[in-house]
């Protein structure tokens, strides 16, 4: 199976290592590219691009300034991200077999680097899929690295077993023509809703939660079939077989 994880906006300022060699983003050249055009741009120009405060984008005009530093170390991706998701799967923890198998079957979907796997080394950023900067053709990030990623994806899937954990936000399936995507791979989506009021909710932070968790959980048991993902629990969230269909496994809180 290959897995697939959204990105964060917040990353990691304390530099994490694995203690295994870094690898090099398979887009790395775009990505020095759109950070040399970050790198022209004004605070308050950031703030708007970015839809965030002018502290925020302070910080990441620094980042894109001293992107080239020779002091600025790389750190490797699964680590360099610290949202919702990254912190429950405690990427520090994992085992070395785990993440060598992590780098095998998961991608992690930048806007910045494209798709990158978790032991590709990079930079901190933040950059988000609705900005069109001058060296992307005209397009913004969604429709600049569609027709990049979309054949890598299913390429990828497809010399594996086929199989797709959809584990990433709604958001991000904009940077792949998605309809190819499940048209050529067997996509696997779970599903994570609370138990209110009689009825289910997904809640934002526990659907990242359970998501950031199910890829440890994945990786740490080298799961090989879908089927497997039904063992998944956490927090309370358990599989609930009457709910949902095999494509879509329902894990419900009470």
């Amino acid at each position: 199976m290959q897995i697939l994880l959204a990105c964060a906006k917040i990353m990691n300022d304390k530099s994490k290592q694995t203690g295994l060699p870094l690898t090099v983003p398979r887009f790395a050249a775009e990505a020095a590219t759109f950070a040399r055009d970050m790198m022209c741009y004004g605070e308050g120009e950031i703030a708007e691009m970015l839809s965030c405060s002018r502290q925020i984008a302070a910080q990441n005009k620094w980042r894109y300034l001293h992107f080239f530093d020779e002091d600025n170390l790389l750190q490797p991706a699964l680590m360099a991200y610290h949202g919702q998701a990254y912190k429950h799967l405690k990427a520090e923890t994992l085992t070395e077999d785990a993440l060598l198998y992590a780098n095998s079957h998961l991608w992690i979907i930048s806007f910045l680097y494209g798709l990158l796997r978790p032991l590709d080394g990079i930079h901190l950023y933040r950059l988000e899929g609705n900005v069109s900067l001058p060296s992307g053709e005209g397009k913004n990030m969604f429709d600049f690295w569609k027709t990049r990623l979309t054949d890598l994806l299913i390429e990828s899937v497809k010399a594996d077993d086929g199989v797709l954990v959809h584990l990433a936000t709604e958001e991000f399936q904009h940077v792949f023509d998605w309809k190819r995507v499940t048209d050529e791979v067997h996509v696997v989506k779970p599903l994570f809703y609370v138990s209110h009021g009689g009825g289910l909710k997904m809640q934002a932070v526990w659907a990242k939660s359970c998501r950031g968790a199910m890829t440890r959980f994945i990786v740490s048991n080298r799961l090989s079939e879908p089927e497997q993902l039904n063992g998944f629990s956490y927090e309370g969230f358990e599989y609930c077989p009457h709910l949902g269909e095999p494509d879509f496994p329902h894990f419900i809180r009470e």
